[in-house]
């Protein structure tokens, strides 16, 4: 019989990423089924609860408390994961050796003391408070990117607003991917400066397109997230015309990018509408937007890759026809980390005359459970599988079983996957899903990933292609070539 443990530390904090983390680790340790450390804000608390997590101590937990709650197959296995648990969370604060603790601010106002030239803050509270503190660094002066989710678009609205009004910049929320200077924030790839300039809603779209970028040979001067909420109706686009003021202020920018899913069509107007007033070129991407009429010193582009190839002068090139395969009839199941690379695969499987079905489907696909035989592309990134759980781009143990099931599945024809790489991201995300192949290559389906990142990234893209082509996946050169080459094959 399982055992349930909560233990709570009173008036601690720490990033709700180190705490994912640090809860894989613990929940993968032998007998544990289940391990959670967050901080016990009221909709942490009902996560906790909903999986069934939370005990009579946690229950006591404040706002600024944090929980560690385990769940054991034996009282002993459950002890010894709390103790190694607290081990860590003691340690998190000493120096890579170990050996001295290092003093860290807790506050904004002890960070702006210690570092009085900052621009920048990076927030990463939960969203019960990242409001709060994403206001005290804006009045201070300072930019903010806010990592954090779960804040009301109400509230972002409100936020944004101020933030004009005092000339500084809010990226966000629920913003995690950005590079200023030169400099990856959040889940960001390593690319070299250059000429052109991002501005995006959507993270992974951010990324796909500067690695490519990169990899064609350019630079990138600035990306600038804006948070997915940005171009609806409600915020109408305040943090993108003020990252277009920025980006038409800025030398070292001589090409403009712009990334979302369609905005609603009275910001898309005014979105336009400054685009045609700036001195400078521009390359739209709204993925999936129909009748889009650009400006003259602006060009459209419906897919990724060809957003990039065009903001360095580019012809949009042939889509990759992949490489010799047998036919084998069937469904397509895509499994992505991104959630962008999952909408583009969506429309690309559309445009090709497929039923698409998803969790998170884009116009005129349709809701998971609800298509039959439709191909099934998969957001694990969304909420139903990140809720008190790591991103599967921090911990792809998440796709993990539903690999395994789509592998073994006769009625599948390909299976369809992204990797992404850089800064925040899993060290070795194509190990993590070799791993979790089955059956061996001769009996599953064909396996086509894309590979979102550059050689420059920690996990080196060419060493993460050769772990997957070892193991017998195709690797395709962009996303919307790995959906097409799909479609092709599993007809």
């Amino acid at each position: 019989m399982s055992v349930l443990i909560n233990h709570v530390r009173r008036g601690a904090y720490a990033d709700s990423v180190a705490l994912m983390r640090l809860s894989a680790e613990i929940a993968a340790r032998d007998g544990v089924e289940e391990a959670a450390i967050m901080i016990g804000t009221p909709a942490n608390l009902e996560i906790l609860a909903a999986a069934g997590l939370l005990d009579e101590t946690g229950k006591t937990a404040a706002p600024g408390d944090m929980i560690v709650a385990i769940r054991a197959r034996a009282p002993d296995i459950a002890e010894a994961a709390l103790e190694t648990a607290e081990a860590r969370l003691q340690t998190s604060g000493t120096t890579a050796s170990g050996d001295a603790p290092t003093w860290s601010p807790r506050t904004l106002r002890a960070a702006t003391a210690v570092k009085p030239d900052a621009t920048l803050a990076l927030i990463s509270t939960p969203g019960d408070f990242a409001v709060a503190e994403a206001r005290k660094a804006i009045r201070r002066g300072l930019n903010a990117m806010i990592f954090s989710d779960n804040v009301s678009v109400a509230a972002e609205r409100v936020l944004k607003l101020e933030a004009r009004a005092l000339g500084v910049l809010v990226m966000g929320p629920d913003c995690g991917t950005a590079i200023v200077q030169g400099a990856p924030l959040g889940f960001a790839n390593v690319v070299p400066k250059g000429p052109v300039g991002v501005i995006g809603a959507s993270g992974t779209g951010m990324q796909e397109v500067t690695s490519l970028i990169s990899r064609l040979g350019g630079g990138v001067s600035h990306a600038i997230g804006v948070g997915g909420r940005d171009l609806s109706e409600t915020v109408g686009g305040i943090s993108t015309l003020m990252a277009l003021d920025l980006l038409d202020a800025d030398p070292a920018t001589e090409h403009v990018v712009l990334i979302s899913k369609p905005p609603s069509a009275g910001v898309s107007r005014s979105i336009l509408d400054r685009v045609a007033r700036s001195p400078k070129a521009f390359t739209i991407c709204f993925l999936g937007a129909e009748g889009l009429t650009a400006p003259t010193n602006a060009k459209t582009a419906s897919t990724l890759k060809a957003t990039a190839r065009m903001a360095l002068g580019l012809p949009d090139d042939e889509t990759w026809d992949g490489p010799p395969a047998s036919m084998r009839s069937g469904r397509i199941v895509g499994l992505f980390s991104g959630g962008t690379l999952a909408a583009e695969a969506q429309l690309a499987l559309m445009r090709a005359g497929r039923s698409v079905s998803s969790n998170a489907p884009v116009p005129g696909a349709q809701a998971m459970g609800d298509a039959g035989a439709a191909d099934l592309v998969i957001d694990l990134g969304a909420d139903e599988f990140t809720r008190g759980r790591p991103h599967p781009m921090i911990e792809p143990a998440v796709r993990a079983p539903l690999l395994s099931e789509a592998c073994a599945d006769p009625a599948v024809g390909v299976v369809l996957a992204d990797i992404v790489l850089g800064h925040g991201a899993h060290p070795d995300p194509a190990g993590a899903f070799v791993e979790a192949l089955s059956p061996p290559s001769d009996a599953r389906p064909p396996v086509v990933v894309s590979v979102t990142g550059t050689d420059a990234d920690p996990q080196g893209r060419s060493r993460q292609i050769e772990t997957l082509s070892k193991a017998g996946v195709i690797v395709a050169p962009a996303n919307i070539d790995a959906a097409l080459w799909a479609a092709r094959r599993s007809t």
